[in-house]
């Protein structure tokens, strides 16, 4: 009986392995629009993408960030400044999308674009602070989102939102985790509604990969920032005890996280590439010899 079990099991994943290595070709005449590209996993995934030949349209935040990813790739790839917080810089990212796809669509869009700050316990916070958080990560999401939706329903292509570990469970305040929870809730909602017309949505979760959102000489400055906004009342109930017991967290966590980004820039290929793409996949991030 336990070998009849683990016969079936190992075929399982042989024809899982098989199914998921099933390339979709040719990849020369696709299109995929990046969001995030100045640094992290964009520009990575940029890079990567642009060396299979696909036709990348990076999004940037800064023309800065622009100039840098156009000198490491080759001349197909083009790049647009694109605030994923502005309606009126997302409708014109769309328009120069829809100019260069023409009637091909766009066969990916990767919403990587993102956020971790102000992050800090939930009372040091206002509403604006979490405010600024999900207008980037999720609000920012939903509207690039639709403003591209009918380009990748006529490729019949591929929606890749980036989530986060931090979308299945929260494990600090502001608006970072709530907003991850929302990506996954709209990411669900979406693959329900698009797979009538072929289009599939996946969700990359990574978590612990040392990027500028999670190095310590950016969050350190926001987390004291976030403590000397609050209120005498909100101090003198933490304590200078819990602060520095909170700061300690991010030193520690930085020991552990890699700064290898290509396990997950290679999922996210292999979401826009695969015939057959997984729904989610998550990453620790956490290096193994810790």
């Amino acid at each position: 009986m336990l070998l009849h079990v683990a016969a079936f099991v190992g075929l399982f994943y042989l024809l899982r392995w098989y199914r998921e290595r099933q390339v979709v070709s040719p990849l020369q005449d696709k299109y995929v629009f990046i969001t995030g590209c100045d640094s992290g996993f964009g520009n990575l995934l940029a890079r990567q993408l642009d060396m299979r030949g696909m036709r990348v349209l990076a999004a940037c935040l800064t023309e800065e960030g622009a100039e840098q990813l156009r000198k490491r790739t080759s001349a197909r790839l083009e790049t647009v400044i694109l605030d994923v917080t502005q309606t009126e810089s997302i409708a014109a990212a769309a328009q120069w999308v829809k100019e260069r796809v023409g009637d091909r669509g766009l066969w990916g869009l990767v919403n990587n674009a993102g956020t971790s700050f102000p992050s800090a316990p939930n009372e040091w916070l206002n509403k604006q602070d979490f405010m600024d958080v999900l207008n980037v990560n999720l609000l920012g999401v939903i509207e690039v989102t639709l403003s591209l939706l009918s380009l990748v329903r006529k490729a019949q292509g591929r929606v890749v939102n980036v989530s986060s570990v931090m979308g299945r469970v929260s494990l600090f305040g502001g608006g970072y985790c709530i907003s991850k929870h929302g990506v996954e809730s709209f990411s669900d909602s979406l693959r329900r509604e698009l797979s009538y017309f072929g289009v599939k949505v996946a969700i990359i979760e990574p978590g612990g990969f040392k990027t500028n959102l999670s190095s310590c000489e950016t969050l350190m400055p926001n987390f004291k920032k976030a403590w000397d906004r609050s209120s005498s009342e909100v101090k003198e109930i933490y304590g200078k005890k819990f602060l520095e017991s909170f700061l300690k967290y991010p030193h520690l966590l930085e020991k552990v996280w890699t700064s290898d980004l290509s396990s997950v820039t290679d999922c996210m290929e292999h979401a826009l590439t695969a015939c057959h793409p997984r729904t989610r996949e998550l990453f620790s991030g956490i290096t193994q010899d810790q």
